[in-house]
């Protein structure tokens, strides 16, 4: 993404305006407070997929609206951080994150499903994984 960023700037490829950037902008800071606020909600958060002992199902706040806010929120800077940096060839191989994001939902929803209590529940309840009403 980086490298063709610099490519794009360097040979003013597709330039892209300033209208799309700042939007971009706007979304990449909804996305970082977002990312925030899961920070804080969810103490039990790792880059590991696994379930701790004593970990507890959290289901208020952003969790009570999707199941994978941090995704949400990753999903909005990764996506707008290209339009930010002004590459539109970049966006488009940023939205290779979409199925990888999706195979990584696939496989922790089986691990918490397996060793999270009351996990299958919050599914029924909540029944977006992203984006509410869409995914």
């Amino acid at each position: 993404m980086f490298i063709l960023t610099g490519l794009n700037h360097r040979f003013a490829l597709l330039p892209i305006p300033d209208s799309i950037v700042w939007g971009a902008v706007g979304v990449y800071l909804l996305g970082y407070a977002l990312y925030t606020e899961v920070l804080r909600e969810n103490i039990y958060l790792s880059r590991i997929i696994e379930v701790t002992e004593g970990q507890q199902l959290i289901s208020t706040g952003l969790y009570s609206i999707v199941r994978h806010p941090m995704y949400s929120s990753t999903l909005l800077m990764f996506l707008s951080m290209p339009l930010i940096l002004g590459s539109p060839l970049s966006f488009l191989v940023m939205l290779a994150y979409l199925p990888i994001i999706h195979l990584r939902i696939k496989n922790e929803e089986k691990i918490l499903e397996k060793g999270l209590a009351g996990y299958v529940e919050y599914k029924r309840v909540v029944k977006y994984k992203i984006v509410p009403y869409l995914w």
